[in-house]
């Protein structure tokens, strides 16, 4: 797992409304004969979980009654913000078989007015998520619209504060313009392959933050390519970050603390977690 959001080069300012972004690469587990890869029950208040899966499969359960899996294609998006409880791991079929895994963590930050809103939890299938072609006849490019919109296309998540988050795959030689309002932040993953933007050549792994400049976001597959695009208005709200808790003051932060000590992020379920 790499942690790309924070980093020491990139201010809380510059990458909000994410507060954090985990890329696990495409990696190769062996089949487990028994127990399971993941993390166990955490609390989580203030913000957004959000995880995209392109291979292998997750299973998820919280404290507001909410369970599921994902697999390639699929997201996950929770909202904690008043606090709940969360348990992620690889869905059991998949950990008996092992193969390829491939997935991406956000955390979206919450506006101030809806930190303390009701949990929610939106589980968006690869065939909710629309797909648009780039590049003309003949060109097997693709967007995936998440949230936000692109072309003629909207995403189906439901988000607080505006944002875009686009799925692409590009063929060499192919162009993406993106339309982002200067005042977004916006930051470009590559997944896999290469591509190029006003003379820089990004490689796999790579993260790119632009400047908030112009209309619009410019890319080139100089071989074909995997990117997530991510662009969202600031909140320029303070934060204060402790652990699984972001709030906008210290007091609020001892809040949520002696909320989960007291119990308050609800019971935690004692039948089994959801195996397929």
């Amino acid at each position: 797992m790499q942690t790309l959001v924070p980093s020491r080069s990139l201010s809380q300012e510059r990458a909000s409304p994410f507060l954090l972004l985990d890329y696990h690469p495409r990696h190769d587990y062996p089949a487990l004969a028994e127990g399971q890869r993941g993390v166990g029950w955490h609390p989580h208040r203030g913000f957004e979980t959000v995880t995209l899966a392109f291979e292998g499969s997750v299973a998820h359960r919280d404290t507001a009654g909410h369970a599921g899996v994902i697999g390639p294609g699929d997201v996950q998006w929770m909202t904690a913000a008043s606090g709940i409880l969360h348990e992620e791991y690889h869905e059991h079929g998949f950990s008996r078989r092992g193969g390829a895994f491939h997935m991406l963590q956000l955390w979206v930050n919450l506006p101030r007015a809806r930190k303390m809103d009701a949990p929610g939890y939106q589980p968006i299938t690869a065939e909710q998520i629309p797909i648009v072609p780039v590049g003309g006849e003949n060109n097997t490019s693709t967007v995936r619209v998440i949230a936000g919109a692109y072309g003629d296309a909207r995403g189906p998540a439901r988000t607080f504060t505006p944002i875009t988050l686009l799925d692409v795959k590009l063929t060499a030689g192919t162009a993406l313009e993106v339309p982002v309002p200067s005042h977004h932040n916006v930051l470009v993953l590559v997944a896999g392959g290469r591509v190029s933007t006003d003379g820089d050549s990004l490689t796999p792994g790579a993260l790119a933050v632009f400047a908030n400049e112009g209309e619009h976001l410019a890319l080139r597959a100089e071989e074909d390519a995997h990117l997530l695009v991510l662009a969202g208005e600031p909140i320029r709200e303070p934060i204060v970050h402790v652990g699984p808790f972001v709030m906008n003051t210290e007091r609020e932060i001892l809040q949520a603390i002696h909320d989960f000590e007291e119990g308050r992020f609800g019971e935690v379920p004692t039948d089994e977690a959801p195996r397929s």
